[in-house]
């Protein structure tokens, strides 16, 4: 059909509105990126806009000068790998009979499950449960109590419902396969797009988490990345303050300045890392998954 006056109108007003949100969405991360390249006195007089300028790493230098950032990093990669993998398996193990039409009272589970989304203990009883449990100071505190997102449950049980038809399952049940076979052999294959979608998530989670190890975790050699980094920043903040109004001012403004863009950096770049290889099955998967309730 011959696109009309309107269609083509239409479509210039479409891609005028996504060019702006992409730089709105694109324009701060190259910003940071170079401005933690930056000189942190080019930086604070504003002069950096798209590309470095004066060169400089003080902030990296900084930043990895602290000896425990390495082990820091060990431990956030451990966290973010088992826990995501225990957020996976019990996503899984919860959402798949809740999409099975012949799993009498999914309903009901369904039910108090989306209950637990409205109400919680608390952190105080939380940590009481914690400790009793002989969690405190351990990596477990970081990954039992958040083993299952009530949202993820709904959004990966909602794709199979609508992605694996039940048609394929009782063929495989028929073939001779058991809950599980079918499970691991025929849905699980064809639910890469939301397991991508889930790793994600429980990935980013795990990786910036830090207000749970700050409450768990009393052992240094046991603390993720994210607390030593937040432990340099407030460092530098702390410093600036107390800092004499001289020379030196100046010259732990413009550290605290260059070492705050070096940590987003030095935080997020795994993240941002990971993204492509997910990236194909993202949008697939939350849009499959997010159909219907």
């Amino acid at each position: 059909m011959k696109e009309t006056w309107g269609d083509r109108t239409t479509l210039a007003v479409i891609y005028g509105l996504l060019s702006l949100i992409l730089v709105a969405v694109l324009y701060p991360l190259v910003f940071v990126v170079s401005a933690s390249f930056s000189d942190p006195a080019a930086v604070m007089r504003g002069e950096v806009w798209l590309l470095p300028k004066d060169l400089s790493l003080i902030g990296y230098e900084r930043v990895f000068a602290n000896k425990e950032i390495l082990s820091g990093y060990i431990n956030t990669i451990i966290y973010t790998v088992v826990g995501t993998a225990v957020n996976l398996a019990m996503t899984i193990a919860a959402a798949y009979p809740l999409s099975r039409k012949d799993f009498m009272g999914r309903n009901v589970i369904t039910a108090f499950i989306v209950f637990t989304m409205f109400f919680s203990g608390g952190l105080i009883p939380t940590y009481l449960l914690v400790k009793k449990l002989g969690m405190i100071n351990s990596m477990w505190a970081l990954i039992i109590p958040g083993a299952v997102s009530v949202m993820n449950i709904i959004i990966m049980r909602t794709f199979f419902q609508a992605s694996v038809p039940t048609e394929v399952q009782e063929s495989a049940e028929m073939d001779g396969c058991t809950n599980i076979q079918t499970l691991v052999r025929i849905v699980l294959p064809l639910s890469m797009p939301i397991i991508a979608v889930m790793i994600l998530f429980y990935a980013v989670g795990h990786w910036n988490a830090y207000f749970n190890a700050l409450i768990y975790l009393s052992d240094r050699d046991k603390y993720p990345l994210q607390l030593f980094l937040r432990e340099i920043l407030i460092k530098s903040e702390m410093d600036q303050m107390t800092s004499s109004m001289d020379l030196s001012v100046q010259k732990h403004l413009m550290e605290a300045e260059a070492i705050k863009y070096a940590i987003v950096i030095v935080s997020n770049l795994p993240v941002l890392l990971l993204y492509p290889f997910l990236q194909k099955y993202f949008v697939k998967g939350m849009l499959i998954g997010a159909i219907k309730g």
